[in-house]
């Protein structure tokens, strides 16, 4: 997403060692790494540092950032999610998974995808044209990325939203009102339910371990 603020630190840091080392073993052509959390795990931070060090490797990388692939526009998302019941939409199918396969199979057949890409200061959805024919591998960083199909790792952070005020407070996504508050426990549900399709588990104390 564009304008979004990165907190990187050396938790991030050592996590990406640990994520990368386990990537080199399986390393393959086209490699797809999915990390979920919820909103201030630090999913943006340890897929940015992570794809960084897969470059340094040798690996050419790029990140879908799949929370830009929401069906709703920004600027409509609050008032629809209200009229339809947030406990009844909030979740995986608010996702344009179609989109979201169509880009995946073009990063697999290295073709020009053009993507969406949610500029945050406008909360406008302008589009993004990505070559894929030079890159190798795929991090895909969002609430739900693991529940993609055809992945070849998949990470979950342990941290839950009442875990992460702090770093929400400084990204502008503390909860204001009961409107976020609802959102954020409805996506917590979401969230957790994906833990058993991980690979690889970052714990509350930011420490990789196997699932």
């Amino acid at each position: 997403m564009l304008g979004d603020v990165l907190l990187i630190s050396d938790k991030h840091r050592e996590a990406a060692a640990d994520i990368l080392q386990k990537v080199l073993e399986i390393r393959k052509p086209k490699i797809i790494v999915a990390i979920s959390g919820e909103s201030g795990s630090g999913k943006s931070e340890l897929s940015h540092v992570l794809a960084k060090e897969m470059r340094a490797q040798g690996i050419p990388t790029k990140i879908m950032h799949i929370d830009n692939y929401y069906r709703i526009h920004p600027l409509e998302r609050k008032e629809w999610r209200m009229n339809k019941g947030i406990e009844n939409v909030v979740g995986y199918d608010e996702y344009d998974w179609d989109t979201i396969y169509r880009n995946i199979l073009e990063f697999r057949e290295g073709k020009q995808a053009t993507m969406p890409c949610v500029d945050l200061v406008t909360e406008q959805v302008d589009s993004l044209i990505t070559d894929f024919k030079a890159i190798d591998a795929l991090v895909i960083d969002g609430l739900y990325a693991i529940k993609t199909e055809g992945t070849d790792l998949n990470v979950f952070i342990e941290l839950t939203y009442h875990e992460t005020k702090k770093a929400q407070v400084v990204r502008g996504k503390e909860p204001q009102n009961e409107y976020r508050a609802r959102v954020l426990e409805q996506e917590h549900k979401m969230v957790q339910a994906l833990r058993p399709r991980a690979h690889l588990i970052i714990t509350k104390e930011y420490q990789v371990v196997p699932a």
